[in-house]
């Protein structure tokens, strides 16, 4: 079985004692998923810049797409930094790019809140406008499960998207998420209705894929899932 490279020498292969991290790679036989380097920041700003959605179609509830430039590349990168400068066991977003024969294409997030306790995660994605319609959308988010499910044991994974974003609704259905209620969220200048989605390790056991795999993850771990407290100590005597 050949699986994709992720288009920098040495990653995954322990380069990063300080920060492993770097170091964790989640691969499919057509893409691979990891954190990008800060000189690889220039080409995902520059797929950003080709286009993401319809400019009519506003899919975030951020849109830090309708930002100008130089602004939204500033923006996008302190909001890359900022992912690491704050991240820790208990508050962490892994925002991955997204590698197709060593070239970005786009970014496939993954964060949790108190995961030792919760097991819960959230995904977020974006690609870019000339890699869609190829199914790459549906697997990167096989295979961020596969790292929250196969990798760090989660039990639930949750997302969502606006009522009217029909393709992001279609990958999640693809993958087995089920509705899980709406509410209404932030849309550019106003309000729209947010469609959520759930898929538990149960559903996703049925629909494992046997083709992931996942680089550089026990050096890290503890950095997803935060140690049980020590025992208190007994009393002398």
């Amino acid at each position: 079985m050949t699986l994709a490279g992720e288009g920098v020498t040495g990653a995954g292969q322990g380069g990063h004692p300080f920060w492993p991290l770097f170091d964790l790679v989640v691969r499919t036989p057509r893409l691979a998923i990891r954190l990008p380097r800060e000189e690889e920041f220039g080409a995902l700003l520059a797929v950003i810049a080709e286009g993401i959605h319809a400019p009519a179609m506003m899919p975030f509830t951020t849109p830090f797409t309708d930002r100008p430039s130089p602004e939204r590349e500033r923006e996008s990168a302190q909001w890359w930094w900022r992912q690491r400068a704050e991240w820790s066991a208990e508050k962490w977003n892994l925002t991955g790019a997204v590698f197709v024969d060593g070239q970005v294409v786009g970014v496939q997030d993954i964060n949790a809140e108190h995961f030792a306790v919760l097991r819960t995660v959230h995904t977020g994605s974006w690609l870019g406008l000339a890699h869609q319609g190829q199914g790459l959308g549906k697997e990167m988010r096989q295979a961020i499960l596969h790292l929250a499910f196969a990798g760090l044991g989660a039990q639930e994974a949750h997302s969502g998207a606006f009522f009217d974003n029909a393709p992001s609704l279609a990958t999640s259905r693809s993958v087995g998420y089920e509705p899980n209620g709406e509410m209404l969220a932030p849309r550019r200048d106003g309000a729209a209705r947010m469609l959520n989605v759930r898929i538990d390790r149960a559903t996703w056991e049925e629909r494992r894929r046997d083709d992931i795999e996942i680089v550089g993850l026990e050096e890290c771990r503890d950095m997803f899932i935060a140690a049980e407290p020590a025992e208190a100590a007994g009393p002398e005597g």
